[in-house]
């Protein structure tokens, strides 16, 4: 089963995350193999906004343990933790991106579900620019929840285009880069 992690940084916690690096390395390089992408999403100047990360686990337990035993949370990095189910609707992992790990702006897309009927379950036209793609799910499996993606595009507004408008109770759109030790 995969799973999107998605912690948002607490303001005023950088000092504490830039502390916490080899840290937080340590812990994410014990999930190598179990990684689909990963990645900081980060504020216009650059200052990282949170921490995003698509990991393959056996189920929901395996999951939140993965998410709050990270140390950036467990010390308080973080102001909050979205955590899902996922489907990777591409079947690759963003090392597999035909575009590469550099060249044009990458963002992270999170289109959060109204309840109503489930939106954009098919792959988009495009293809060619998504890093990453799936459905974001309850943790059975069977209840749509919204929709994630990981995109290559000109600015915030076409990445926003990957998700059908009117859809979603909100869309989210951040900068977002691909992660690992650098």
């Amino acid at each position: 089963m995969e799973f999107l992690c998605y912690h948002r940084d607490r303001p005023g916690s950088l000092p504490l995350r830039e502390q916490l690096g080899e840290e937080h390395w340590a812990y994410m390089d014990r999930y190598e193999k179990e990684m689909v992408a990963r990645g900081p999403t980060l504020a216009d100047d650059g200052t990282p906004t949170g921490s995003m990360h698509i990991v393959s686990l056996p189920g929901p337990a395996a999951a939140r343990s993965f998410a709050f035993d990270e140390p950036n949370y467990q010390a308080g990095v973080y102001r909050d933790v979205l955590l899902r189910r996922w489907r990777n609707t591409l079947g690759r992992t963003m090392w597999d991106f035909p575009g590469g790990r550099t060249g044009g702006d990458r963002y992270l897309v999170l289109g959060l579900g109204t309840g109503r009927v489930a939106a954009d379950l098919a792959v988009p036209s495009g293809r060619d620019e998504l890093i990453a793609y799936g459905p974001l799910l309850s943790d059975d499996g069977d209840t749509w929840l919204g929709t994630a993606a990981l995109v290559r595009a000109a600015d915030p507004e076409a990445a926003r285009a990957v998700l059908t408008r009117d859809r979603y109770a909100a869309v989210e759109v951040h900068n977002w880069q691909f992660g690992g030790r650098p």
